[in-house]
């Protein structure tokens, strides 16, 4: 038996950590032992039942793990091994990691770097992952140190908090965008130069604005997301990932047609392998782990309801790490 967030709707929505066995999990080619999960936004929207994310009933929660393989008819795992798994439809549609033990597809996970502990990577987990893939596709677009101000919005939250730390880390001038002026010192220490108010983003705005930005990781959508496009230089890139004030984008296509802006759509549940390992191994390289610890929390299985409640309700910062064992 092992404890598990399992997710039901029979007859009425409920959230709650119970004990299983093996017999409750589905199939797989390789059980994993689950040291650590993570709370993520589509988690929150899971776990709180704020959005239809789970498409079967029931659904252990968690679309990322870590720990290490207990059994595998895989070849190329063997038992001992160390994983990450992030994505690929776990915690949607497939049984989650937010659970003591998953059965999952040896396809689905990536060998975790030496240089991380279970704990650190789920630290990092899809947010960080995600980040990671925002800073690669800009940097794929030609963005380089001294190219400009870099914008990151929904900067308290996983993705912005590890995006401040690596884009600062690798010489960039970064500006963080955030309703909570509160958290000013810990956006300054993760290594944002300067902060800017989300309300100034977040309400209609031209079709045009004046020219700042080299560039933007957008975790928000919506308003936020249309003037980033709108402020940001010729030939600039903004990095599209997150929806968290919606799923609309009420611009236009001025930016695009008369300044040359990229819009990069970043999606981390499909991303395909070998992007996945690039993207493990410059965090491997570029995130100081001191200031990781510094934008994380650790709670265990049993406070992960409640810690959701209170991610959807915007009273989180940075990352929160699940001790599922």
């Amino acid at each position: 038996m092992f404890q598990a967030l399992v997710l039901d709707k029979d007859p009425e929505f409920r959230a709650a950590v119970r004990a299983v066995d093996d017999s409750f999990l589905p199939e797989g080619d390789i059980t994993v032992a689950v040291e650590y999960s993570t709370l993520n936004y589509k988690d929150g929207l899971a776990i709180t039942n704020r959005s239809p994310v789970v498409r079967s009933w029931p659904m252990v929660a968690g679309i990322d793990g870590a720990g290490t393989v207990l059994a595998s008819a895989s070849p190329q795992w063997r038992p001992g091994d160390a994983f990450v798994l992030n994505g690929f439809g776990v915690g949607e549609t497939h049984k989650g990691c937010l659970a003591g033990r998953a059965r999952l597809k040896s396809q689905w996970l990536v060998r975790r770097p030496a240089g991380f502990s279970a704990r650190q990577a789920m630290a990092i987990g899809t947010a960080g992952y995600t980040a990671m893939l925002c800073v690669l596709a800009l940097e794929g677009h030609g963005l380089r140190p001294g190219s400009g101000e870099v914008l990151v919005t929904g900067a308290t939250g996983g993705v912005g908090s590890v995006a401040i730390a690596l884009l600062a880390k690798l010489g960039h001038q970064v500006v963080a965008a955030t309703g909570k002026a509160a958290e000013a010192d810990y956006l300054k220490a993760l290594g944002a130069s300067a902060i800017v108010e989300r309300a100034e983003l977040a309400v209609p705005g031209k079709a045009l604005q004046k020219e700042r930005w080299a560039a933007v990781v957008d975790a928000v959508g919506s308003h936020t997301l249309a003037n980033a496009l709108a402020q940001t230089r010729y030939g600039g890139a903004v990095a599209a990932c997150g929806l968290a004030q919606g799923l609309d984008l009420p611009g236009s296509v001025a930016p695009f047609i008369l300044r040359g802006v990229a819009l990069l759509g970043i999606d981390s549940v499909m991303a395909p392998m070998a992007r996945r390992e690039e993207a493990w191994s410059r965090l491997e390289r570029d995130l100081d782990p001191a200031l990781l610890e510094r934008m994380t929390t650790e709670i265990g299985l049993d406070e992960a309801v409640a810690a959701a409640q209170k991610l959807m309700a915007g009273e989180v910062r940075g990352r929160i790490v699940v001790r599922t064992s």
